[in-house]
């Protein structure tokens, strides 16, 4: 008996870590690259939920996100907002940090998740702002 009872705690175990993180994603309906990070998120395990929005400047004041950290899209994951081109793994960072409200990826960098161009990449950080709006450096990826 406890060897079932061990037996299935293992399997509720590996359920939990099967299931996929979900992150809801704003975005523009005319933007191209909104939907290749999306095209992202889904192929690193990440179930979204599509949000089509008329007026992101309005998501992106709701959810906090400064004007100098702005790109084209907004996901939310855990509360946190995720402001651009965000590769999915630092996605994972951030919702290990409970000081953080977010994370971004400003502007639209060559090379990054959604915006890539063969072998370009332009050097860009991913930036975290804490709840006193003090902004750190969480991932540097230098160009090539």
């Amino acid at each position: 008996m406890r060897h079932l009872i061990l037996l299935a705690g293992l399997f509720s175990s590996l359920a939990n870590a099967a299931e996929p993180l979900t992150i809801d994603v704003h975005r523009d309906p005319h933007c191209g690259c909104c939907k290749a990070w999306i095209s992202h998120l889904q192929d690193n395990g990440f179930t979204v939920n599509d949000h089509v929005e008329n007026d992101m400047s309005a998501v992106k004041q709701r959810l906090g996100v400064p004007p100098r950290l702005a790109s084209c899209h907004t996901g939310v994951i855990d509360g946190k907002f995720v402001e651009g081109h965000v590769p999915a793994a630092d996605i994972l960072k951030l919702r290990k940090q409970p000081d953080l409200l977010g994370a971004a990826v400003p502007g639209m960098p060559t090379g990054s998740p959604g915006m890539e161009n063969g072998d370009i990449r332009d050097a860009y950080q991913v930036i975290g702002l804490d709840k006193q709006g003090k902004e750190r450096v969480l991932s540097d990826y230098p160009s090539n």
